[in-house]
This record gives C-alpha cells, sequence and structure tokens, in this order.
C-alpha cells in the first residue's frame, strides 16, 4: 500500500505546474492504467474484502473519507490502517487484502487499474475474502 497526496509532488516524478490561471498538477506519469472508474459510497458502509492477484489499482479521493484496511495475503501480519481524505491517492498492489470502511459523509473516488477490472472483466481477478477478526472492519 503507497498513499500519498496529489496537491504534493515532493520526493516523486510528478510535477505540478503554476501560472496566474492555475494549476496543472501529474496524478499518473509512466503508467499503464487500463481501466478508469467513479465508485460512489453512501455513509458507513464496507466496500472490499478481497484482493487481485495480478491488478494494481489507484484510488483517488474526490469526497468524503475512508479507512482503508490492509495486509498481505496468507499472512499473519497485523493488520494496518490508513486514514483517506479528498486529494489522497491509495495505491493497492496484487496480493493485498483491502477493506474500505467509509466514512460517516459517504464518499466518492476514481479508481485506476492497471490489469482487469472493468466491463466483463470487473470480477476476473478479484479474489474474496472472509473479514479477518477485529480489529479489521466487520
Amino acid at each position: 500500500m503507497i498513499k500519498r497526496n496529489i496537491n504534493n509532488t515532493e520526493g516523486t516524478e510528478l510535477e505540478l505546474h503554476e501560472d496566474e490561471r492555475g494549476s496543472i498538477v501529474d496524478v499518473f506519469y509512466n503508467e499503464n492504467i487500463n481501466h478508469v472508474a467513479r465508485v460512489s459510497s453512501k455513509p458507513n458502509v464496507i466496500r472490499g474484502n478481497h484482493y487481485h492477484k495480478e491488478t494494481t489499482q489507484h484510488m483517488l479521493m474526490t469526497k468524503g473519507s475512508l479507512e482503508y484496511w490492509y495486509r498481505p495475503v496468507d499472512s499473519n501480519e497485523k493488520v494496518k490502517m490508513v486514514l483517506a481524505v479528498r486529494g489522497d491517492i491509495i495505491s493497492t498492489g496484487p496480493n493485498e487484502i483491502h477493506t474500505l470502511k467509509i466514512g460517516p459523509e459517504g464518499n466518492e473516488f476514481i479508481v485506476f487499474s492497471e490489469g482487469l477490472r472493468g466491463g466483463k472483466d470487473y470480477e476476473s481477478d478479484t479474489f474474496r475474502v472472509d473479514p479477518p477478526p477485529p480489529p479489521w472492519p466487520q
């Protein structure tokens, strides 16, 4: 899992260009994006409880917040969580179980996928899991 904010390009290959008209900031550079979708969620719902064997996903928060819970597949590692808010990008690599606990205001994000994820391939690289025990969200 990698978390970054689109308004901070420091330490990345991404660039921010500003002038009197406003700004243009790179969201991705040299990435192989195969699919883009908008996800809208009602308050306090749970999404996810799955992993992908080959697909990498990048979620760009556009509204609201979510708790991103994660750990590697087939691991007894302690579960980790990061809070994502507007402007944050959460990148999920292959073989990472992830669950999203949507914030009390609901949320919206754009998901950019490298690999199978859209159209008829929506579930072809999605492997559902039972939620691990608490503190994992139920």
